[in-house]
């Protein structure tokens, strides 16, 4: 439905979003004209959400790992894998071999790069997603709005920049950096849904790789080599859900075997036919 509110994104469930008819009192700056581009009709909203910085979430998540014995090599580019029949028997990188019992892929942009080493042709294309920040502003959103029909979001970071994105550019690219018309297309949606940002000016934007998957949902997997494992195909998102997702690859990796929350979401299933549909627009591919 066409609208703006804070997105039911934090937790995947919709036991924890309410509907609410979205109102000029909680958030006055979206256009409720009557000759809005894109009409208010109502919305989502999770009063859980929020928004949280990056890469302070990596840096947390990076020290509990160090803490418990994980070695994290940091400046070091995997160059190739070293194959005996169907097992990885190493790892090989620009800072030596490493051997492995097991690997596991979570590369997300480079998914089809790095598995191509390997041998494996992945249904995985990799696209560029655009992102920009505003000047700082004083406080003016506090939370994220975001919409479907334009693929749209905004939001405001603890330096007062708008932190706001849109769809995808929309052709194969491993590069990071975006093409105009994004640019464009974004910058019209947020002047239409906040007429008052229209004098903003945008400091910086950057593109990040996005591997996405063929029907639009990831893929946490055991690969038809032996003892190699892989988490990817996370489309838009991914950050939401790290938590939740390591888990459950941790589980695949340790038991040889799907966890139950992720034993739908296997690379065979695009061998199979037995496609996720979770956007209700069939099982035709590339709909991302």
């Amino acid at each position: 439905m066409p609208g703006a509110a804070t997105p039911c994104g934090s937790t995947g469930s919709i036991r924890n979003c309410s509907t609410a008819p979205a109102s000029a009192a909680s958030i006055p700056y979206l256009d409720f004209s009557e000759n809005a581009r894109f009409p208010i009709l109502g919305g989502l909203l999770q009063r859980r959400g929020g928004t949280a910085r990056h890469d302070a979430v990596a840096w947390g998540l990076a020290r509990g790992a160090d803490r418990l014995g994980v070695d994290i090599i940091q400046n070091c580019e995997v160059t190739g894998f070293e194959r005996e029949g169907d097992r990885i028997t190493a790892v090989q990188t620009s800072r030596g071999t490493i051997a492995a019992g097991r690997v596991g892929i979570a590369v997300a942009g480079n998914t089809s790069r790095v598995a191509g080493m390997a041998g494996l042709e992945l249904p995985i294309e990799s696209h560029v997603l655009q992102a920009f920040v505003s000047e700082p502003l004083k406080p003016l959103i506090d939370g994220v709005v975001t919409f479907g029909a334009g693929h749209f979001y905004i939001s405001q970071s603890d330096k007062g920049g708008l932190v706001l994105g849109g769809d995808l550019d929309f052709y194969n690219s491993y590069a990071q950096r975006g093409n105009l018309p994004i640019v464009e297309n974004v910058m019209a949606i947020g002047c239409a849904m906040m007429p008052n940002v229209r004098r903003v000016r945008i400091l910086r934007s950057w593109g990040g790789i996005m591997d996405m998957s063929m029907d639009g949902s990831p893929i946490i997997s055991k690969t038809p080599i032996d003892n190699l494992y892989l988490n990817a195909g996370w489309c838009y998102g991914g950050f939401k859900a790290t938590p939740g997702s390591g888990w459950v690859f941790a589980h695949t990796i340790a038991e040889d075997r799907p966890h139950a929350f992720n034993e739908a979401l296997s690379l065979d299933r695009f061998a199979t036919g037995h496609l996720l549909d979770e956007g209700g627009k069939g099982p035709t591919p590339k709909l991302h």
